[in-house]
């Protein structure tokens, strides 16, 4: 595989987190929020995980989770480096939309306000869609069986998480969010 595509694939990342931790000093007051414990451990502690996973093939040697599930071409990497910059534009552009709504944790803000517009239209959390595709599109070019391990990590802790936001989001909007819910899906748009 082509070093263009992993110089590539480090680009998109280091865009999305240049952009999310400065981004993330414009966000409102938190009025209440998890204990940080609970919040290393469902949240941070599994993206550390995944983000592991898809490291350097050597940390891996000859282990059963290093085996191929796609060959190492620059086609196969190609597709992977499109569908991270996919997931990059989603996660960037969702993350602009929610302003300083954005909370890193299940937090209820001050003057929260429920964003229905953008992404926000069609699924409810367009940023967990983005950083999925962009770690989908990583295990295609790492290519191993670990990155497909690495996909499902994200997808449970994610899950796990906005299952969470969405209890908070119906406490703080009632009906109104009910009804957003009624019309759109969490993360696949008119799937899932």
């Amino acid at each position: 595989m082509s070093d263009y595509i992993k110089i590539g694939l480090k680009i998109t990342w280091l865009i999305v987190l240049t952009y999310w931790s400065i981004s993330g000093f414009s966000a409102k007051k938190v009025k209440s929020q998890e204990p940080i414990l609970k919040r290393f451990l469902f949240y941070w502690l599994p993206l550390i995980v995944a983000g592991l996973l898809l490291g350097p093939t050597e940390w891996f040697m000859h282990i059963l989770i290093r085996e191929n599930f796609v060959e190492h071409t620059n086609f196969v990497g190609t597709i992977g480096l499109t569908i991270c910059i996919l997931g990059a534009i989603i996660t960037c552009w969702s993350r602009y939309r929610l302003g300083n709504n954005w909370s890193l944790s299940v937090q209820n803000k001050e003057d929260h306000e429920l964003i229905q517009s953008g992404l926000y239209k069609i699924v409810r959390h367009p940023i967990y869609t983005g950083f999925l595709l962009l770690f989908i599109g990583n295990a295609i070019i790492v290519g191993d069986y670990r990155g497909i391990i690495a996909v499902l990590i994200v997808f449970i802790s994610f899950w796990f998480k906005l299952t969470k936001e969405e209890k908070l989001l119906t406490e703080n909007f009632g009906n109104q969010y009910l009804e957003y819910k009624k019309r759109t899906k969490a993360l696949i748009p008119y799937i899932l």
